[in-house]
């Protein structure tokens, strides 16, 4: 074990949160993993553990319907992801005896799961080996190790490569969250608590003297925008039975953008149509 291995897990023995999704079910860890794509875990920590209570194992998902899905989302954004999550249930269920598959290759044919959700089940639910590069971790191995700021918007083969090198022979899932944590809480995107940091003494960022990255992460605007919109026309029915397209209109100061927004939630299976000019969330 070298030495910044140890350190490393040395310190998440200590300072982990007691997250509920790390000792619970594969079928829990997947929920956590759809729910925490895009989203903090303060805002996730209520809402998954609702779900769990509710649909405890995929075959309960799956005799949700697609509305009751959608309301139970809430306002975790990216509701997409619900149906991805409810559509995969559904094959578990069928197909897989009611048990998350446990190779990445598997989880890959899932609705909604790609490449870093397929290895953070595999790692987290089943403790096997596999490449998990998360953001939080992607941060921390440029930094320790690349003495970058702040790593691309997706990960290089040269990156993966690298990474892949630094996997450990046995506890590579643990390896996984120890890096993850310390991602998140002291190697943080703004301010790092570098002074807390247990590889401080080898992070080639620091000796490098902090430089910043050449290139800006790009910030989502969202209030006026489409994501926005369609945020706003879900939430309403939510709490509506159904509203006409004239209703959702009066909830909204752009009308274009709500037909644009119904069109595009009626594709993505995110609301019905009852008739002509009223929507519901789908049955």
């Amino acid at each position: 074990m070298s030495h910044v291995e140890k350190e490393i897990l040395a310190w998440f023995e200590n300072n982990k949160r007691d997250l509920p999704w790390r000792k619970t079910t594969p079928w829990g860890v997947m929920v956590s993993e759809f729910m925490l794509q895009q989203t903090p875990v303060n805002r996730v920590l209520p809402k998954w553990i609702e779900w769990m209570e509710r649909w405890p194992t995929p075959t309960d998902l799956a005799s949700a319907t697609a509305g009751e899905v959608i309301t139970a989302w809430g306002r975790l954004g990216y509701p997409r992801r619900a149906l991805r999550l409810h559509e995969s249930s559904k094959i578990i269920a069928q197909d897989f005896n009611n048990e998350v598959p446990r190779s990445e290759d598997l989880l890959r044919t899932l609705p909604g799961v790609g490449e870093y959700t397929a290895a953070a089940i595999t790692a987290f639910a089943y403790g096997e080996s596999s490449l998990v590069l998360d953001v939080n971790i992607r941060r921390l191995f440029g930094r320790l190790f690349d003495g970058i700021e702040s790593p691309s918007s997706s990960p290089s083969q040269s990156e993966r490569a690298s990474r892949l090198d630094l996997l450990p022979t046995e506890g590579a899932h643990l390896w996984a969250a120890a890096t993850m944590e310390l991602g998140a809480l002291i190697c943080t995107a703004r301010n790092p608590r570098c002074e807390e940091c247990p590889v401080r003494r080898t992070c080639a960022w620091s000796k490098a003297g902090f430089p910043k990255s050449t290139t800006t992460a790009k910030t989502q605007t969202w209030h006026g925008s489409d994501r926005q919109c369609r945020g706003t026309i879900v939430q309403s029915l939510r709490e509506n039975e159904s509203m006409t397209e004239s209703a959702l209109k009066k909830i909204w100061h752009d009308d274009s953008q709500i037909e644009k927004a119904i069109e595009t939630l009626l594709k993505d299976g995110l609301i019905a149509r009852k008739s002509r000019k009223t929507y519901s969330l789908p049955g």
